[in-house]
């Protein structure tokens, strides 16, 4: 088992400029304590995400970091320029020398989507082109590309990503045809949401690499040499009325701005509710709920190592992503849930 951490790097009660501070100290202590990897979203238009351009923000981790892998969990390919994004992987491959790792989709927003001009219900077929054109920038010299939407002729590619013949392709899916795609290409997974629904998605994956044969990029340090993940919040204390103290406001905090694009754009409940399910929202809205459907474990270390072990063994992933950060969590809090983790909770849970 390998644990990461996602981030969305909320807004919160403080500046900017403090929050990024913050977040480059603790993204330090997981790097300093075994984590694996660190995972940013690529959000637009809401305050869920004070860093909708995952490039900028990966460049000042991976000059703050020396061993954790990192990168976009995932970049939304409708909304690049895929000859410009070939550029900027390569650009971070070099700056975190191989240590990116190179999330991809096609945005689950119709809001943020409409926002740059794109047709949600076009966006699918848009990723599959963006897609194709960005691993064709990825391995040749001279990028002559043509298709719908992208047209290069003769575009010279002077360098390339310091890892052959790329760095490695993941895919978030809340759905089973993301999650059917992901395991036809061979790239390494990540679900979310209930352990339930996870576990569905996380199935079709696996169905689907197990026809292709094998990941496109086996990583030796994952069962199968494909990471199969799922990510949940996750607070530890060393109290379980603590960690309810810290999670609950965080967490009601986190998912209003998950949903604060539906509150503004729908204009009565049934189109709120639609919207959400059709989007993969978690509706969990109470900390009771969150517990219960699997999304956010909180409580003393041993809570959190038993509950652990209980979707591990339910869902048969062997990467745990971590969202040890979120609303408007103090650094102090984050830090201490970090070293409990690091400390009691990894060293019992990695062989699993």
């Amino acid at each position: 088992m390998q644990f990461g951490v996602f981030d969305h790097v909320e807004l919160a009660d403080r500046p900017i400029a403090t929050t990024f501070k913050e977040r480059l100290a603790f993204v330090r202590a997981a790097d300093e304590a075994g984590f694996w990897g660190y995972h940013v979203a690529d959000h637009h238009a809401s305050p869920l995400n004070t860093v909708p351009v995952p490039g900028a923000w990966l460049g000042a981790v991976a000059n703050a970091t020396r061993k954790i892998h990192l990168g976009p969990l995932v970049y939304l390919l409708p909304l690049y320029s895929p000859l410009r994004l070939a550029e900027e992987i390569a650009i971070l491959d070099h700056l975190s020398e191989g240590r990116l790792e190179v999330g991809v989709g096609r945005g689950v927003s119709p809001f943020e989507m409409g926002f740059h001009n794109v047709d949600h219900d076009k966006s699918r077929d848009i990723f599959m082109e963006a897609y194709d054109c960005l691993v064709a920038a990825l391995t040749h010299d001279e990028l002559t590309f043509s298709s719908e939407r992208y047209q290069y002729k003769n575009v010279p590619i002077p360098w390339h990503a310091l890892q052959k013949p790329h760095p490695p392709f993941w895919y978030a899916s809340s759905n089973t045809t993301g999650s059917t795609w992901a395991g036809e290409h061979g790239m390494h997974f990540v679900s979310n949401g209930p352990t339930a629904r996870a576990k569905v998605n996380i199935d079709a994956f696996r169905e689907a690499l197990a026809k292709r044969g094998a990941p496109a990029q086996p990583k030796a340090e994952f069962k199968g040499g494909v990471a199969v993940g799922v990510s949940r919040q996750i607070v530890v204390a060393e109290t379980e009325a603590e960690a309810r103290r810290i999670a609950e406001p965080n967490a009601a905090l986190h998912h209003h701005n998950l949903t604060w694009l539906i509150q503004r754009n729908a204009q009565a409940g049934d189109q709120k509710t639609n919207l959400a399910v059709r989007l993969n929202i978690p509706l969990a809205a109470s900390y009771e709920d969150a517990l219960k459907e699997g999304t956010l474990i909180a409580g003393t270390p041993a809570q959190v190592r038993a509950e652990i072990e209980r979707q591990v063994e339910a869902l048969g992933v062997n990467y745990l992503i971590t969202y040890p950060f979120f609303g408007n969590m103090k650094l102090e809090e984050a830090m201490n849930s970090l070293r409990l983790f690091s400390t009691e909770v990894m060293p019992k849970v990695a062989h699993l």
